[in-house]
């Protein structure tokens, strides 16, 4: 099981809030839990946290999980004290009427509530008609737009309200699991490789703007110049009712971390979490991917300089971008395991091109 330290940052990450562009206090957690355990550790102009273990070494790993979240950003307020806001990220506009948030402002969080018209007051049609954005607002109890000013700020971000809670023995719901848990798989799994005396230089990036477009995967890749990385995110759990398996495969939570296999994916690399996967008795998940390329930061970084040997490990996520994001943590403890493992297995003479010794 995961031990205490690990559980106290874990609810510490999923009790801030930091959507894209704004990741400032997911950050500072982040940095604060690898810094005892990294031989180095720096903030990049983006807003990328980077902890190094092993800086001399010429065998660089990169290990990316992205602490931003979905979320909005204020764009006006009307004369009645009433907050426009556009999305940031891909938002899921079924779930908004009703919901609670929080303004992020200069001097703190300023709370309110996602509104829209009455159910009462609908037209028939209106009732069956999902609402575009441009049609709801958040209300945070000013009365006019000069009370509402002294409050908030236009382009200030706005955040799910924090609902982090413990589901049964081993789940977890919240937002922003997509994807605070992959940023904490690989914090756990570079606290493992320092316990283990790692040799080799490991990188562990906790990534910025991945929900617009894997930006803070592009940076820091560049900069680092891996020979591999390892990207953890989030993946489809399937168990769910209306959820075809034959299109999507079978994943469950609690079946283990998922191993994805697509044209980001090294062949080499991949194979070498299979066998650290077997021989450390550690369950995984297999899957096609949702895509055949993209979509997370994996992507971006094979992409990088000359090509980088990329892999992704995912964890089980029900309800993906809304508010009541749903994973266990026995699959985020054996992701960071399997990670360290396989690194483990590595040395400065490993080679990640195809075709080598059957591979």
């Amino acid at each position: 099981m995961l031990n205490a330290s690990s559980l106290k940052f874990f609810d510490e990450l999923m009790r801030t809030s930091g959507p894209s562009g704004f990741e400032i206090p997911c950050a500072a957690v982040f940095r604060k839990r690898l810094e005892p355990f990294a031989d180095e550790l720096y903030v990049d102009v983006t807003g990328n946290s980077i902890a190094i273990l092993n800086p001399d070494s010429p065998f660089r790993i990169m290990l990316a999980g992205h602490y931003d979240e979905i979320g909005f950003q204020v764009v006006y307020i009307t004369d009645e004290g009433l907050v426009t806001f556009r999305a940031v990220g891909g938002i899921d506009k079924v779930t908004l009427p009703g919901l609670e948030v929080d303004i992020l402002t200069a001097t703190g969080k300023v709370p309110g509530v996602i509104g829209r018209k009455p159910i009462h007051l609908q037209t028939p049609k209106e009732r069956e008609t999902v609402m575009e954005i441009n049609d709801l607002w958040i209300d945070i109890g000013a009365e006019s737009r000069s009370e509402a000013e002294k409050l908030i700020s236009i382009g200030d971000p706005v955040a799910f309200r924090v609902n982090y809670a413990r589901f049964g023995k081993n789940r977890v719901m919240s937002k922003g699991l997509d994807d605070k848990i992959g940023a904490f798989v690989i914090a756990e799994a570079f606290r493992l490789l320092s316990e283990r005396d790692c040799k080799l230089g490991v990188y562990a990036v906790g990534t910025v703007q991945e929900e617009l477009g894997l930006r803070g995967a592009k940076t820091s890749s560049f900069a680092i110049d891996p020979q591999a990385a390892i990207a953890v995110d989030v993946g489809f759990a399937t168990d769910v009712p209306g959820v075809e398996k034959k299109q999507w495969g079978d994943v469950t939570l609690g079946g283990g971390p998922i191993i994805c296999r697509n044209a980001d994916i090294n062949p080499v690399l991949y194979s070498r979490l299979i066998s650290a996967a077997k021989k450390g008795k550690i369950p995984v998940q297999i899957e096609a991917g949702h895509r055949a390329s993209g979509g997370t930061d994996t992507a971006q970084i094979q992409l990088s300089r000359a090509g980088v040997a990329t892999a992704l490990v995912s964890i089980p996520n029900r309800y993906m971008h809304t508010p009541v994001e749903m994973c266990d943590l026995r699959d985020a403890e054996n992701a960071a395991k399997l990670i360290a493992d396989t690194i483990s297995s590595l040395d400065e003479k490993t080679t990640f091109i195809p075709g080598i010794d059957g591979v």
